[in-house]
């Protein structure tokens, strides 16, 4: 068993806080891309509404900083450095596409939440 420590905070996080009015608006705001008229979302793969929302998660990573890559089949990867870039990243997945019927967190709370955290670390700098 290995007794390496990957992380040791340089500061006291106690007081560390997500915004969430942010994080809610985030979530309503892509929510809109694909509404449908029951409150639930229908943002299909690969489809003009799944490349309206994947832009719209691009444009506001990049204004968090983050560095962003798209492989040939139009997966998104955002990477925002840490102060030691030898130690490994902290790595987070989800989707923003829906199922037909999906509801407007359909994979979308787990992309929103991980930009959250890094947009939570700039506003700590």
């Amino acid at each position: 068993m290995s007794s390496d420590v990957l992380f040791t905070p340089a500061t006291d996080t106690t007081g560390w806080r997500i915004n969430g009015d942010r994080l809610w608006a985030s979530l309503m705001d892509l929510a809109q891309i694909g509404a449908t008229p029951k409150g639930g979302c229908r943002r299909l793969t690969l489809t003009d509404l799944d490349r309206q929302g994947r832009d719209k998660v691009i444009g506001w990573a990049r204004e968090a900083g983050m560095s962003v890559t798209i492989d040939k089949i139009g997966n998104v990867f955002m990477r925002r450095e840490g102060r030691n870039p030898g130690l490994p990243p902290i790595v987070s997945g989800s989707h923003i596409d829906t199922q037909p019927t999906g509801g407007k967190f359909d994979g979308n709370y787990g992309v929103l939440a991980a930009l959250e955290v890094v947009r939570t670390l700039n506003d700590l700098q």
